[in-house]
């Protein structure tokens, strides 16, 4: 569509603005073309009447947003063709959205100024069939019930025996669902020559099955005119004009369908009224855009290598496969049988971390020599599972991660790829079945307090409630199509390989549960769209990672935590009072007592179960050094230093145990830890032992560990490999406080300190912090001061720092008021240090305002108050005296004991 008319964006529909003449001179114009040019590669063109509903159905925020095309944007197939080469080779489909019902006409006369016509398909279908019978156009009917229809054929025939009616077809609603079924129906139009086809099968079916198989058909028009059969054929009566131009038809037929009307014009349609009216503006150009051209292949396709082989981890592939396996002996040897299927058309890897699993599961795998199998040594959760294989995925298309418990369909991974190329999708999930068949509800919305209350009320009852009203998308007629969604379920999920490489690892704070929810999120926040694909299907074991109170817990707790993770504080702690309403609801159920108690009861949380650390596959570690300041640590150094040694041993990272003043059995622990360089100082100085290990440090990066923090491999390993890309400078893990045995005030403290954005986003704070080459490069050594950690953080914006989605390294807080007091007097002398230096700034203001910020109700203020009142007494307590410039170790030795 070239022409110069003026259109407006309508919520996200772009409509064009045209008088009733000029519409039906455009439909019947192109009708014409295509008639008299058989051979010129002519579009079809699919005409839209765009009403409220259709701004809800397909505008900004559906269900079905970016699926359908317009006027400046022609549209591929939505469903791929298998008779095409490539999805890319199927004709393009031209688009016209004419302007329908009372608010969308207010709306466009505020943008332009001028009153436009209501063009709605009743309205239009008169004149276009008055204009196809003098110009000889044959016109066919889709939709409707055959008695209808049959009515319609004779009133036609009576009065209008000139127009070549090609044909008639009343498919039932599996039939337009079905690909195949509906390819046989594309075959009957194409063969009745039909030039425009009358499409009323409702909306957004109609719609659905034009973008879908349209282009297909052979008809030069189509036009989604809904219930316009029914007023062809006399069947329903149309509203009075009068009722019509006051904008009330929406009354009017509602009066006379409340059954099937009601969900739309009173619950559904309403909140488009606002998107309307915030979400619409002029459009400008009034040239066409061109389709979205496929982007280039990353290698030439190659053969599969045969018989249902899978390939090496050094040649390329089409796709590579991440499947992580904890005890699923009964289970994945059909994933690998369903995946050789795949093998003979697709190049594929195979890449299975082992999480530690007790049963056959390895001996298993071990019996197939094309299986790369990747042990991590212990449990590190679905996300470090992932990240352990990545490493291996190699010079592949795209990503595809399975649980151990699917059986992929034939066929299914090709038309994943089909709908990643068609869409220029950056992650495509399938249908994903119940082992009877069924389709499980496995799509699903971005978490809101809204959502989270909807489904804390109704659960799977009223599943027809609005999209902000559950999480979960109910709605069966979303799982027959492809289109946009949110995220999924992360059972199967094909992930283009370059926003793999761009996303980097999984978050590995969540074990299990709502780490597909964060991934997913990542992905949009980098601008990839996320499709579904129906003609994909992958059959679930469900509750494969087993069912007990313990999971459901652990899977409402990381509902909480992502909520956190992602949204400000305020907007967290509703989202977690909906979630705890969800449990009290349900708490009668003899199964969901103990996770009612678990989720109102935080300081329960870390008792969840959650990732171990493990041995890490030792392919490809990062080189890089650990340096360790420890200064009587004789309670905890042997924890610390354990996950570090079989990495030591090997060479394969450098750890250094700087003991300085020790007068303990420090350094002789630390000795008996092969492969771990131990050093020793007279001065008892924490800067003073980060000098002297630096001196003898191999290279680079280079993480800084507190003596009593536990650093999992896997996440030393996500450390290391951040700081080895270009560019990057600092980097830490994450930490969570563990605050057991502490009392209630000290507890109250760090919930507030943990709410503060300022503890989340720096490097101090975390026992463990990580520099690049170019990173140390900021300063020459640690001066004498005694907040080292906040020094180092004052050296970068907040640009060149990252914290990390690591198995979170565990900070012990004081037990007590008073430890909690020396620690805060030892950090505001610290501060006080650096500001007199120049080498930091005040954030007092700061923190006050995102204490006050963090406030969300009674608990959070009386955490807040708790927080500003120990701050306080610490700031106004004598401050004692320091020897050594103030580069004496103060520490708080009631929360040094070990695991």
């Amino acid at each position: 569509m070239t022409a110069t008319n003026q259109r407006v964006d309508l919520a996200g529909i772009v409509v064009d603005l045209l008088t009733q003449t000029d519409a039906v001179a455009k439909i019947i114009g192109h009708a014409r073309q295509a008639k008299h040019l058989p051979d010129a590669e002519l579009s079809a063109l699919s005409v839209v009447s765009a009403n409220l509903d259709h701004l809800v159905q397909f505008g900004h925020g559906s269900r079905w947003q970016g699926v359908l095309g317009d006027s400046l944007h022609p549209s591929r197939p939505l469903r791929y063709v298998p008779e095409a080469p490539s999805p890319f080779d199927a004709p393009p489909m031209l688009w016209l959205n004419l302007i329908d019902g009372a608010p969308l006409v207010m709306r466009t006369k505020q943008l332009t100024g001028k009153l436009w016509p209501r063009l709605a398909g009743s309205d239009l279908i008169g004149p276009i069939l008055d204009d196809a019978e003098v110009h000889g156009l044959r016109v066919g009917f889709l939709g409707g019930q055959p008695k209808i229809q049959a009515q319609l054929a004779a009133q036609l025939a009576e009065q209008r025996p000139n127009l070549h009616v090609s044909g008639f077809w009343a498919p039932e609603r599996n039939e337009i669902e079905n690909e195949s079924l509906s390819m046989q129906l594309v075959a009957a139009i194409r063969e009745s020559n039909t030039d425009i086809l009358v499409v009323g099968l409702g909306k957004p079916r109609q719609e659905l099955w034009m973008a879908s198989y349209g282009s297909l058909t052979g008809a030069s028009v189509l036009l989604a005119f809904g219930a316009v059969v029914d007023f062809l054929a006399g069947t329903v009566q149309r509203a009075p004009q009068w009722l019509a131009t006051s904008g009330l038809e929406w009354a009017w037929r509602l009066s006379l369908e409340p059954r099937r009307l009601a969900q739309r014009y009173l619950v559904d349609d309403p909140p488009g009224l606002l998107t309307l009216q915030r979400q619409s503006k002029l459009i400008s150009s009034t040239q066409a855009s061109p389709l979205r051209q496929k982007p280039a292949r990353r290698f030439p396709r190659l053969q599969p290598p045969g018989e249902g082989k899978f390939v090496a981890v050094k040649a390329p592939v089409d796709v590579s496969v991440i499947a992580v396996t904890y005890n699923n002996a009964d289970s994945v040897e059909q994933l690998i049988s369903s995946l050789r299927v795949e093998a003979s058309g697709l190049r594929l890897r195979i890449v299975i971390a082992d999480n530690g699993s007790v049963d056959s599961t390895v001996k298993q795998l071990e019996k197939h020599d094309d299986v790369i199998v990747i042990p991590t040594g212990s449990n590190l959760g679905y996300a470090g599972g992932i990240n352990a294989a990545r490493p291996y995925t190699g010079d592949c298309e795209a990503v595809l991660i399975l649980n151990p418990d699917l059986y992929v369909s034939p066929g299914s991974i090709q038309r994943l790829l089909n709908r990643m190329w068609l869409s220029q999708a950056g992650i495509v999930v399938p249908r994903l079945l119940e082992e009877d068949g069924t389709t499980y509800t496995s799509l699903r919305r971005e978490p809101t307090v809204l959502r989270a209350t909807g489904d804390a009320l109704f659960g799977e009852r009223v599943s027809r409630r609005p999209g902000w009203g559950s999480e979960i998308e109910y709605n069966l007629e979303s799982y027959a199509h492809p289109h946009q969604i949110d995220w999924a379920t992360g059972a199967a999920l094909l992930i283009d390989s370059t926003l793999a490489k761009e996303l980097g690892p999984w978050d590995e704070q969540f074990f299990l549960y709502s780490e597909e929810t964060d991934y997913f999120k990542r992905a949009r926040q980098a601008g990839a769209r996320i499709w579904y694909e129906p003609e994909s299907s992958m059959t679930h074991q469900m509750g494969g990672s087993g069912a007990s109170v313990q999971l459901e817990t652990l899977m409402a707790v990381n509902r909480i935590r992502y909520a956190r993770k992602q949204q400000p504080v305020r907007t967290a702690t509703m989202f977690q009072n909906a979630v705890i309403g969800h449990e009290v609801l349900r708490s009668w159920k003899p199964q969901r007592g103990g996770v009612l108690r678990a989720v109102a009861t935080e300081r329960s949380w870390s008792s969840l179960l959650a990732a171990t650390g493990g041995t890490q596959p030792h392919d490809g570690f990062p080189f890089g050094t650990v340096i360790i300041p420890a200064h009587n640590e004789t309670a905890v150094i042997a924890q610390t230093l354990e996950p570090l040694q079989p990495l030591a041993e090997q060479g394969l990272i450098q750890v250094i145990v700087s003991c300085n003043g020790c007068t303990d059995d420090t350094a002789q622990i630390a000795r008996s830890f092969s492969g771990v360089q131990v050093i020793e100082i007279s001065t008892p100085s924490k800067v003073a032992a980060l000098n002297a290990a630096e001196n003898i440090a191999k290279g680079y990066p280079r993480l800084y560990l507190d003596a009593d923090i536990i650093i999992t491999a896997s996440a030393l390993r996500m450390v290391f490999e951040h700081l080895s890309e270009p560019e990057v400078l600092s980097a830490r893990p994450a930490f969570t406080y563990d605050t057991a045995g502490a009392s209630g005030i000290v507890m109250a403290f760090y919930r507030a300190r943990r709410r503060l954005p300022g503890t989340n986003d720096a490097l101090w704070g975390a026992g463990a912090y990580g520099l690049s080459r170019s990173g140390r490069a900021r300063f020459t050594q640690f001066p004498s001061v005694v907040a080292d950690d906040l020094f180092i953080d004052q050296q970068f914006t907040a640009q060149e720092k990252t914290v990390l989605p690591t198995i979170p390294v565990q900070v012990k807080t004081p037990r007590t008021v008073g430890s909690l007091l020396a620690i805060l007097r030892r950090n505001y002398r610290g501060q006080q240090e650096l500001l007199r230096q120049d080498q930091a700034s005040s954030t007092t203001r700061s923190t006050l305002g995102q204490l006050a910020r963090s406030i969300s109700g009674p608990v959070s203020a009386w955490d807040a108050l708790v927080y500003a009142g120990m701050v306080a007494v610490a700031r106004g307590s004598k401050k004692p005296a320091a020897t050594g410039a103030g580069t004496v170790w103060e520490r708080d030795d009631s929360s040094r004991q070990a695991a």
